[in-house]
């Protein structure tokens, strides 16, 4: 059978006639730029001056796009994945903190989720950014290749400690873990980190992933340079690849700073590369573990072609594709109903604390050119089949 995204009965099989028109809705909110632009401005104002929403963000957006405020409440949405073979990444999504007290917190929560997913093949992963458990302005200067004071070497060493606390209980609960990709002017300090603990870990079975951003121009040459360092050291590679989250931010500071941008000339550029990014993980598989995350059709098709022409088993646990919960149903429900590994990241946190993310991912939304217009036709393209059908 032919892999096709169109079925949105396989696709929406798991929202009810309410939950698939309060996402027709929002999915309209956000394709208007005007009113993203305005919520943004005024979230950002109530977080400001503490002024509750959360009865407004909570029922709607925050449904959308999150699991719930705590693991405990990602339970309802990990078992409705479930019931449809998709796995779910718990994904602590709050931001920004500066203080070792908030570094610890996360840590702690990182390891809960690692916890959580600990032998349960419904959580195949669980997921961490660096900044989560460390200063990023100390990252900053480590990569810069500055001297550290005496305090930053020690908050240095305590980042450290908190990253190799998470992969070692990773690796005990049997549940791997991805080091998310962050700016470019810390990415080498994040590699060198992530380099350092697939090394240590990774013996036999991939329990740490590092991510790989293809919108940046140098990157598949970074893959090949990470594959060839791991043969040489002898442990298995995982990464997870992306096209990035970082584009206009990464331009801007380019431009400002004097410095030739690292991000690819145009998205045909990002698009090669995450293909030929994809095509070389699946002609060295017996090397390296690797997660599509992607929201490109093109490129979920392209996977799924490979590993038929490799002979491999849909369900190569190998070969995983990964969305954002709330987004792109087609490709998830559909990939998982054709027997492909597939598993959503499920974003969870106090409602004013994952703000951030959920203004994130309504740019998201608005900025990617015929996202929305996708989402939307394809629900109401659901909403009209099941009228005809009663």
């Amino acid at each position: 059978m032919k892999l096709s995204f169109e079925n949105t009965a396989v696709a929406f099989g798991h929202k009810n006639k309410a939950q698939l028109k309060k996402a027709y809705w929002l999915f309209k909110l956000v394709a208007n730029p005007a009113l993203v632009k305005l919520g943004k401005f005024f979230m950002n104002i109530a977080l400001k001056l503490r002024i509750p929403i959360g009865w407004a963000i909570k029922p709607t957006i925050f449904q959308q796009f999150c699991g719930g405020e705590t693991i405990q409440d990602c339970a309802g949405t990990t078992k409705i994945l479930d019931q449809f073979g998709i796995g779910t990444i718990l994904d602590y999504s709050v931001e920004g903190k500066e203080s070792d007290l908030d570094f610890d917190a996360t840590c702690t929560e990182i390891l809960a989720t690692i916890q959580t997913g600990n032998d349960n093949e419904h959580i195949p992963f669980c997921v961490f950014k660096v900044t989560g458990v460390g200063r990023f302005s100390v990252l900053q200067k480590v990569n810069e290749g500055k001297k550290l004071s005496e305090l930053e070497q020690a908050e240095y060493e305590r980042t450290h400690y908190r990253i190799d606390r998470i992969c070692s209980a990773a690796a005990e609960a049997k549940t791997p873990v991805f080091i998310d990709a962050e700016e470019s002017w810390i990415q080498d300090t994040i590699d060198s980190l992530a380099n350092e603990m697939m090394e240590k870990y990774n013996q036999g079975n991939v329990w740490v992933y590092n991510t790989i951003q293809l919108y940046r121009h140098d990157r598949l040459a970074f893959l090949k340079e990470s594959h060839r360092e791991a043969k040489e050291k002898k442990y298995l590679l995982g990464v997870k690849l992306v096209r990035g989250a970082y584009m206009e931010k990464e331009r801007a500071r380019a431009q400002e700073k004097g410095y030739p941008s690292p991000i690819q000339p145009d998205k045909a550029s990002s698009d090669r590369d995450y293909d030929a990014a994809l095509k070389y993980c699946v002609e060295n598989v017996e090397d390296i573990s690797t997660v599509a995350g992607t929201h490109n059709e093109a490129s979920s098709k392209y996977l799924a072609q490979l590993i038929k022409d490799a002979g491999l088993a849909n369900g190569d646990a190998r070969l995983y594709f990964a969305q954002l919960y709330g987004m792109s149903d087609h490709i998830s429900f559909n990939l998982a109903n054709e027997g492909y590994k597939v598993a959503k990241y499920v974003p969870y946190g106090p409602i004013r604390e994952v703000m951030p993310y959920l203004i994130r991912r309504a740019e998201e939304n608005t900025s990617v050119k015929g996202q929305t217009s996708r989402e939307l036709s394809l629900i109401l393209q659901e909403m009209e089949r099941r009228r005809i059908g009663g």
